[in-house]
């Protein structure tokens, strides 16, 4: 199983990007899914996720400016991030539970990250 993400590049603050992430390989069944990030010299951080039934979460610091979303036809989540700020420089990691088999309870995989620069 991979998640790979892609999507990620240079934009202006106040600009719009989208992220993907699609999960393949021995994919039974995904459950919850969620984009985590880390800048430079801090901690990785919960961004926003998504269960299965498509119920979302946000981190304040995004609330009204991100939008998670899945596409479970196609294993694939999205992060459509709008109004940027630099502070949202970061590397992004997508993260899901992944089950392999009907028997399996899932494991947690994550993806490798994709650089987000906000910046003019």
């Amino acid at each position: 199983v991979q998640l790979q993400a892609s999507g990620g590049g240079l934009v202006q603050p106040g600009g719009s990007l989208t992220l993907s992430c699609a999960a393949s390989g021995s994919v039974y069944s995904v459950w919850d899914m969620s984009w985590h990030r880390r800048a430079p010299g801090k901690q990785r951080e919960l961004v926003a996720a998504i269960t299965a039934s498509k119920n979302t979460n946000y981190a304040d610091s995004v609330k009204g400016r991100f939008t998670i979303t899945r596409d479970n036809a196609k294993n694939t989540i999205y992060l459509k991030m709008n109004t940027l700020k630099p502070e949202d420089t970061a590397v992004y990691y997508c993260n899901g539970r992944i089950a392999t088999t009907s028997s399996d309870s899932g494991m947690d995989y994550w993806g490798k990250g994709t650089l987000v620069t906000v910046s003019s």
